[in-house]
């Protein structure tokens, strides 16, 4: 699954374009690496979010098929640290 797709299933960013958008700036990192919005993932990558005021990083625990509910969406990943 692509990285704008994941982040938007997994509700770390709530639009597609604005995951574009962000991994575009530069601040969005997949394995410590600056990430394309295209990027593949697969279980086990670690995630970096450098949101405004924080940072985030997730381990990516299932890539979903297709959309998942509200309610299933944590479940997609584990938060490993926040700043």
């Amino acid at each position: 699954m692509r990285l704008d797709k994941f982040l938007k299933v997994s509700r770390l960013i709530k639009r597609r374009t604005v995951a574009n958008e962000v991994s575009d700036m530069g601040r969005v990192f997949v394995n410590n690496n600056p990430a394309k919005p295209a990027k593949q993932l697969k279980v086990g990558d670690i995630i970096k979010i450098e949101y405004h005021n924080k940072n985030v990083v997730v381990k990516v625990l299932e890539i979903p098929q297709y959309n998942v509910s509200i309610q299933q969406a944590p479940y997609l990943y584990e938060v490993i640290g926040e700043d």
